[in-house]
């Protein structure tokens, strides 16, 4: 990602007042890379699959307000042909051990990632990095979303304020894996 210059008010100047303020707010703009992989559990293949269309990199531009929680929501086709179209979720980042942590060099900012079982959430079930979210259900009728309800789940990626209060300034980037398993 190209590196974005910081906005006028955050531009440094000269004088103690110019670095107060350099000081107490930076620019970040961060992108996030989503790489997918499905997994199906130890029955046959040909009994269960799953499939997920619909997936983007996510993007937060610049960020200006430190204090203010940055989301992004995006819906997503899942489709599941298990018993009851049930799948699980399994996340992992970019960071160390799979944390969620995207990376500027050798500064790093966290961020929170969020699943629901419903498109067109802004808000969901809080994953960890590495855990297992069991028990969602698909109501995806094709694989593609060609029929039937266009997306059926919802990927919520969060900016604490906590975290980008601790940031530099900067461009940001990391990766989320999601597996997805049928069940």
């Amino acid at each position: 990602m190209e590196r974005m210059p910081p906005s006028p008010e955050l531009r440094p100047g000269r004088g103690a007042a110019a670095r107060r303020t350099w000081t107490k707010a930076a620019a970040i703009a961060s992108c996030l890379g989503l790489f997918l992989g499905p997994v199906a559990h130890p029955s046959p293949a040909s009994a269960q699959k799953v499939r997920v269309t619909n997936l983007s990199d996510v993007d937060f531009g610049l960020i200006t307000n430190l204090q203010a929680e940055s989301r992004r929501s995006q819906s997503i086709c899942l489709y599941s042909n298990s018993a009851g179209n049930a799948y699980s979720v399994t996340a992992s980042g970019s960071g160390p051990g799979g944390s969620f942590a995207l990376a500027n060099g050798s500064s790093s900012l966290a961020y929170d990632v969020e699943w629901s079982q419903q498109s067109g959430q802004t808000s969901g079930t809080l994953l960890s990095a590495n855990g297992t979210l069991t028990g969602q259900t698909s109501a995806a009728t094709h694989q593609f979303c060609n029929s039937g309800p266009p997306t059926t789940a919802s990927l919520i990626i969060v900016l604490r304020p906590a975290s980008l209060s601790q940031a530099r300034e900067g461009s940001y980037n990391g990766s989320l894996t999601l597996l997805i398993a049928a069940e």
